[in-house]
């Protein structure tokens, strides 16, 4: 099953980028890259989804038929 997060992403003066959520509370993820940061962030965020399994689950939207999804490509 696949459900979708919304992430704030944001480089750092340090030139690391970080990534939160506003969905699941404690998600922070930093990569050297958004590849690297995206990897992070769906680890952190199915680990912390698998801690509050049976006690207080957090709902996430499904995916619809269609939506828009950006692709990074670097160059």
């Amino acid at each position: 099953m696949e459900r979708k997060i919304d992430l704030h992403i944001e480089k750092l003066p340090e030139g690391v980028y970080l990534a939160t959520s506003d969905a699941i509370q404690g998600l922070v993820a930093q990569g050297r890259t958004i590849s690297e940061t995206l990897e992070i962030a769906r680890d952190v965020a199915k680990k912390l989804l698998e801690a509050q399994e049976g006690t207080n689950p957090i709902v996430l939207p499904e995916f619809d038929n269609e939506f828009d999804l950006p692709l990074v490509i670097g160059m």
